[in-house]
């Protein structure tokens, strides 16, 4: 799993039913009883999650909750034992052409920036338009320059990856993802690998893309983007759902031991 040490897990280890904020549009990832499991280790249990269109959904939770784990599942780099998990009303398959087709339509964006070497940084860009899509070369170039305009970094698409600052590179790997214009965009810590005075400018390009309305699940310790772009707040901890509210109430109010417990870890350094 690839959840930050952040935190150290909650005490309180009695199971409490979390009480959802419902989405208030229409449904776009459904999970439903997802169960996996590492070995002896049950990492996801049973669990129950809504993203609406155009919702922001934050992650938290202490070290080896399941947090990046939920993430990776949600298309299928993580597979489950138990369970469905449906991308605008489609079932995730088991492999084959029709996962790469779903997996298409929900970007992501790691905590390493996976992007290649080798090739520049608007190649890197059109890569999947061009092979993925099938778009005109000369069409994902224009459709690349913009999204390299919208990440910041327009002077840079003609240098290779190590030539660019891990925060640059992780816009990048955000102006990548956007060019498969996918329905939901997936974040799994994108900014703990970053050096600190390089975190604000990817968090800014993401608070960017909430405001425009991108349906994004975000797995972050960066409390201060749950605060400002979040529409929810889903707390986990040892595998569950412990938690979901609105990030007013669940910072101000926390109804479980758990997140109280987390929070006050978290909060007062």
């Amino acid at each position: 799993m690839t959840d930050a040490p952040t935190d150290t897990n909650p005490t309180d280890s009695a199971a409490r039913t979390p009480e959802p904020a419902a989405p208030t549009h229409r449904p776009l990832v459904v999970l439903e009883k997802v169960n996996k499991h590492f070995g002896d280790l049950h990492v996801l249990k049973d669990i129950d999650l809504t993203i609406g269109e155009g919702e922001v959904v934050v992650v938290i939770g202490p070290s080896g909750s399941g947090k990046s784990t939920l993430c990776r599942a949600i298309n299928r780099l993580e597979t489950f034992e138990s369970g469905t998990i449906q991308i605008d009303g489609v079932s995730l398959p088991d492999e084959g052409k029709e996962l790469a087709k779903l997996r298409a339509d929900v970007g992501m964006v790691f905590q390493s920036f996976n992007l290649f070497a080798h090739k520049t940084i608007r190649e890197n860009v059109t890569l999947g338009p061009i092979k993925v899509r099938g778009l005109d070369k000369d069409k994902a170039n224009e459709r690349a320059d913009q999204l390299l305009k919208r990440v910041g970094i327009t002077e840079q698409a003609d240098k290779y990856p190590a030539q660019l600052s891990g925060g640059q590179q992780q816009r990048v790997a955000i102006a990548r993802a956007l060019a498969m214009d996918p329905k939901v965009m997936l974040f799994d810590e994108p900014t703990s690998a970053l050096d600190p005075e390089m975190i604000n400018e990817v968090l800014d390009v993401m608070t960017g893309l909430a405001k425009d309305g991108m349906t994004m699940i975000v797995v972050t310790h960066e409390m201060g983007f749950a605060r400002r772009a979040a529409n929810r707040v889903v707390f986990m901890s040892e595998g569950r759902i412990v938690e979901e509210n609105t990030p007013q109430e669940f910072f101000t109010n926390p109804k479980s031991s758990r997140a109280k417990d987390f929070l006050s870890k978290i909060l007062t350094h």
